[in-house]
């Protein structure tokens, strides 16, 4: 809203500095400043909320070092960061453009299913919250939804940039953009350690005949379902201990950012040879809000944690950063990105999958892991909370790190 309410000022009345809402690097440094702000300081009146509210964690006994403390702290705190991040949006971000309004409705949908599960779980005094099945659709149409509007909508295209190279004095090779391509719909995205680093879903299908290619969100449509189910799945098991589904999420989601904005931007996408996709430098507002939400999450989330995301948190978070991927064409890079919320995905599955084959064959279920999701095994083994999480956002950097590396290793 401020970013139109300027664009006015500097039109009609040409106010000094009103232009400076014009660019994408004042905003975005904007909206992580006014997204912390939120979240630090209205945050601990939200905790006090919840708390007068005795909104509070029901812990079960698992037998972790430190776990009975925990009891009574307030959850639900999911909607810190969800609030910490439209306000900034909404302020600041072009509320007109698709992936603005898509990642709005993935806030909103996802909070909406966490904020059920957590209501079910605190007043219906049902430990299981929301029943699997319900999480499931809930997901499933959300995924619905993405996957429809990358594939439908008209305004999410890419362009190929088109070069020629000029010898230099010194016989060296540059490239220099000479035109642009029209924008084109298509459902390409980008596949590490390859020459041409991209590929095309639609190729999936066409290779049976050409024509199939029209039918490709037949093939686009289920694995972008499969993708937001799984990472939001994947942030809501990482969500154990004090600090680390937040931290490890602002990680991976300040790595999206900048392919956001190197995809955005035809000079910097032509120089590291990636995919220059129209419109999408403006998720950057975004990703900054929300960046700056998990980092003031953390003022309080950090051991001993004051507040507790909830489903509320975790699954937005998840479903945010699925989005995210999907809308920067970087899908195929989260099984590195996400390592974190991968081998905790991982942990559980293997856990179940050997416990029940391992009872049906011996007549008593046996276990890989001390315990699953993997940062209890840690837990169990004697590892204090911190020093788990410091290590997990180390490896996190790490794998944000070789994941911004792939687009040049070929």
């Amino acid at each position: 809203m401020l970013y139109y309410l300027f664009q006015f000022l500097e039109e009609e009345y040409q106010l000094p500095g009103a232009q400076l809402f014009e660019y994408l690097s004042f905003r975005s440094a904007m909206a992580i400043i006014l997204s912390i702000a939120i979240s630090t300081i209205y945050g601990k009146r939200i905790i006090n909320y919840l708390r007068a509210k005795q909104i509070g964690e029901s812990v079960r006994n698992l037998g972790l070092k430190g776990q009975t403390e925990k009891a009574g702290t307030p959850t639900m705190g999911g909607v810190i960061i969800i609030i910490s991040t439209l306000i900034p949006v909404l302020l600041l971000a072009k509320l007109e453009n698709i992936y603005v309004i898509l990642l709005v409705v993935t806030t909103l949908w996802m909070g909406a299913i966490g904020f059920i599960d957590d209501y079910i779980k605190i007043f219906k005094k049902d430990k299981e919250g929301l029943k699997g099945k319900f999480k499931i659709i809930g997901q499933l149409g959300l995924g619905l939804i993405v996957g429809a509007t990358m594939y439908f909508h008209p305004q999410i295209t890419t362009k190929e940039v088109i070069t020629e190279t000029n010898p230099t004095e010194n016989v060296i090779a540059r490239a220099e953009v000479v035109d642009m391509g029209p924008e084109e719909k298509n459902t390409t995205t980008t596949i590490p350690f390859v020459k041409n680093n991209e590929f095309d879903y639609s190729q999936l299908i066409s290779w049976i005949n050409p024509s199939l290619a029209n039918y490709a969100w037949l093939i686009f449509i289920p694995i972008v379902i499969f993708i937001v189910a799984a990472v939001s799945n994947g942030a809501n098991l990482t969500d154990g201990i004090d600090g680390l589904a937040a931290g490890s999420s602002a990680i991976i989601v300040l790595t999206l950012g900048l392919f956001a904005w190197v995809s955005g931007n035809i000079i910097f996408s032509d120089y590291l040879n990636i995919m220059y996709i129209p419109r999408s430098g403006e998720m950057t507002i975004f990703i900054t809000a929300f960046a700056g939400a998990l980092v003031g999450f953390l003022w309080y989330n950090t051991f001993p944690a004051q507040v507790f995301m909830g489903d509320t948190g975790s699954l937005t978070i998840g479903g945010i950063i699925a989005v995210l991927a999907i809308a920067t064409r970087k899908e195929l890079l989260i099984p590195l990105l996400c390592g974190i919320f991968l081998i905790e995905n991982l942990s559980v599955v293997m856990q179940v999958s050997w416990f029940k084959y391992t009872k049906k064959k011996y007549g008593e279920g046996r276990r890989i892991f001390l315990m699953s999701p993997l940062h209890h095994h840690y837990q169990k083994k004697g590892k204090h909370e911190s020093k788990i999480v410091v290590r997990f956002w180390i490896i996190g950097i790490f794998l944000a790190i070789l994941t911004i590396v792939t687009l040049k290793v070929r």
